[in-house]
């Protein structure tokens, strides 16, 4: 008796046929193979072998745009309009989150910013949707929660939980295979809101190209993508930063010098102290190093909105803003 290959099989063929004949997907593939991850139509143990075997021939951004696409068709239209799409996935493991600081001044601007992020894949790492609890804000249940919250304060954080329990679901196989998968550079391409501008960030520099790939295959206006401090979209001060860009759908790069003329060293790391953090908020400490990485967050922001084009103009605006926010707005939570 002959057994039909399951409609899944197809595409572990393609990745899994050795070094001569296997090819990436293409694009079409691509969103055709999440879309049957997400509606339940491939079994476990394809879909455990379908991620490794992309993680080890390395996902391309042709198939990363896919996925996207196929994600991107399970979300409800939206009735509110966001500047500036955050992927926060990485988590903060030895500096605080300064960059949640750079966010909630752009938003007190008034620019609508739009997070989104996972956490639990990486034990000692204190994620976004911790920290704004501690610093006494809500995370939004949903699209028209996180509608509301724009609305209010120009400011949410989505978990991915909430638009894409199947993708959430991915990233739990973090523990079983042993390995990140290609659902973590997903993640971060998915901008449920649709907002014109993506700032986004990278651990290793090599997927920076992939990320921008994927963008632009995705029709993304602008885009920053940089390797952020413990691989969230934050500057690290004491070093340069390169950034690979799109500017009105075409590609470009930017590089950016330090903002310390003295590194401090930081292999030790810093204590995530949130209460610290808001107090840097509402000016009752001072930290120049921890300045330089908000000041430097919000000029790459700046550039990735299109409002300022070059890194000296970028700083200056992003010291006003910082100067002019509201210090009420934080409050740690108790």
């Amino acid at each position: 008796m002959t057994v039909e290959p399951h409609p899944f099989a197809r595409f572990i063929a393609i990745l899994g046929r050795g070094k001569s004949l296997t090819r990436a997907l293409t694009l079409a593939e691509a969103e055709a193979a999440m879309a049957m991850i997400l509606a339940g139509d491939a079994r476990p143990e394809q879909i455990g072998a379908f991620l490794m075997l992309l993680r080890v021939k390395e996902e391309t951004g042709e198939e990363i745009a896919g996925f996207a696409r196929a994600v991107r068709a399970t979300l409800p239209p939206l009735a509110i309009e966001v500047d500036l799409d955050w992927p926060s996935y990485a988590g903060k493991g030895r500096r605080p989150p300064y960059f949640l600081l750079a966010a909630l001044a752009l938003a007190d601007a008034g620019w609508r910013v739009a997070m989104h992020g996972h956490e639990g894949h990486t034990a000692g790492r204190l994620y976004t949707r911790e920290a704004l609890g501690r610093l006494g804000l809500p995370v939004a249940t949903g699209f028209d929660d996180a509608a509301t919250q724009l609305k209010a304060r120009n400011f949410t954080f989505l978990p991915l939980e909430t638009f894409s329990p199947a993708l959430a679901e991915l990233f739990a196989l973090r523990s079983i295979l042993g390995l990140r998968s290609p659902v973590h550079t997903l993640a971060r391409l998915l901008n449920p809101f649709g907002a014109p501008a993506s700032l986004q960030s990278v651990f290793h520099p090599g997927y920076m190209t992939i990320h921008r790939d994927a963008a632009l295959r995705l029709g993304q206006k602008r885009m920053t993508v940089l390797r952020g401090e413990g691989g969230e979209a934050e500057r690290r001060p004491s070093k340069p930063c390169d950034t690979l860009t799109i500017e009105d759908g075409a590609p470009g790069e930017m590089r950016w010098p330090p903002l310390l003329a003295d590194p401090r060293p930081v292999a030790e790391g810093e204590p995530l102290d949130l209460d610290r953090l808001a107090a840097l908020w509402r000016g009752e400490t001072e930290d120049e190093s921890a300045l330089a990485a908000i000041l430097g967050t919000i000029a790459l922001a700046l550039t990735t909105l299109g409002v300022e084009r070059d890194p000296a103009g970028a700083m200056a605006r992003a010291g006003g803003l910082w100067r002019a926010r509201d210090r009420r707005r934080l409050a740690a939570a108790a």
